[in-house]
């Protein structure tokens, strides 16, 4: 689909201005009302779009180890395989001609998700992002991290990588795990909307003998940094005897991680803070989009188990500067 590799290289020069691109997607379902078809909508982030294919029309299979597994199809050097997106997010889907496939490409793994169409792409700003109501979080669809509304109706925003480690057995903990403890008690800011990740990277840092101070979002911690900032002008001392290094998400409602690293560093008494990003979406191709910011150092999602360990290299390098 050339649409999604022209607005994938465009938006590559523009960092930090707290925008993202989303292609609109749809799951027609049977209205529980009167019986009719209806369209019901997402959202994901262009980033994370190789392409859109017509349906192979795979068939579920009996043998598979989870109904939302439809099978595999090859496609650019890759097997791919399909994931029934109506399966997982238990929607009744109404069958149509001219299903799609949408290929994606994150946290180095390659997958399709099978789904009834697409609409449009999206620029949206991530303060426009409505965070997910109590009622979502209580039906139990923690892949919905937030709400965009277009003319007259939602679109949903899907945590792809909620799916994926929902459907993968490997335990999040496992991976996560690390051997190295810093010499000092250590200070460190945390920005995630992803309950799950944030436990995770807690336990990470604290087994590396940090402390931490947990955020839902890139605004939240600025204000949080700014607070910091204050209290270290009133008592003359500073920043970093306050704060050691800040981690961050880079998808974020409100205030994403690009945008939040950009604040820090543009401002002279945060500027020395270290910032490490990390996101399913930093790649060799992408890497200079945290770069352009100065981000200290970007982590891809897969190697969370690495974050304490350049964490206090950061700060150990800060220090000795």
């Amino acid at each position: 689909m050339d649409v999604i590799e022209k607005i994938k290289s465009e938006i590559l020069l523009e960092t930090g201005t707290n925008e993202f691109e989303i292609l609109e997607f749809y799951i027609y379902e049977q209205s529980s009302v009167d019986g009719s078809t209806e369209p019901c909508y997402f959202g994901m982030n262009v980033a994370k779009v190789m392409q859109v294919i017509e349906s192979p029309n795979l068939q579920k299979k009996d043998y598979a180890q989870n109904p939302c597994f439809l099978g595999s199809i090859p496609l650019r050097n890759h097997i791919v395989p399909v994931i029934d997106l109506s399966e997982w997010l238990g929607i009744e889907r109404v069958m149509t001609d001219n299903e799609i496939v949408i290929i994606t490409e994150f946290s180095q793994s390659v997958q399709g998700f099978l789904v009834s169409g697409v609409t449009e792409i999206h620029r949206v700003i991530w303060k426009d992002v409505i965070p997910p109501s109590e009622f979502i979080q209580l039906a139990g669809s923690g892949s919905i991290v937030g709400l965009v509304i277009k003319d007259t109706h939602f679109i949903q925003l899907l945590d792809l990588e909620h799916i994926i480690s929902d459907l993968n057995p490997e335990s999040m903990e496992e991976r996560w795990q690390t051997s190295v403890k810093a010499q000092k008690d250590y200070m460190a800011l945390i920005a995630d909307d992803s309950p799950t990740i944030r436990l995770m990277l807690k336990k990470n840092l604290q087994n590396a003998n940090f402390r931490t101070h947990i955020v839902n979002n890139g605004e939240e911690a600025l204000i949080y940094l700014k607070q910091l900032k204050q209290q270290a002008e009133m008592e003359n001392k500073p920043i970093s005897d306050y704060m050691d290094i800040v981690i961050s998400d880079i998808e974020m409602p409100q205030l994403d991680g690009f945008t939040l690293t950009k604040n820090i560093k543009e401002d002279p008494k945060l500027k020395m803070l270290p910032v490490i990003l990390y996101s399913s979406i930093i790649t060799d191709e992408l890497r200079h989009k945290g770069e352009s910011v100065k981000a200290d150092y970007q982590v891809a999602k897969p190697d969370l188990d690495k974050m304490a360990e350049m964490a206090i290299r950061l700060i150990e390098k800060t220090d000795a500067a």
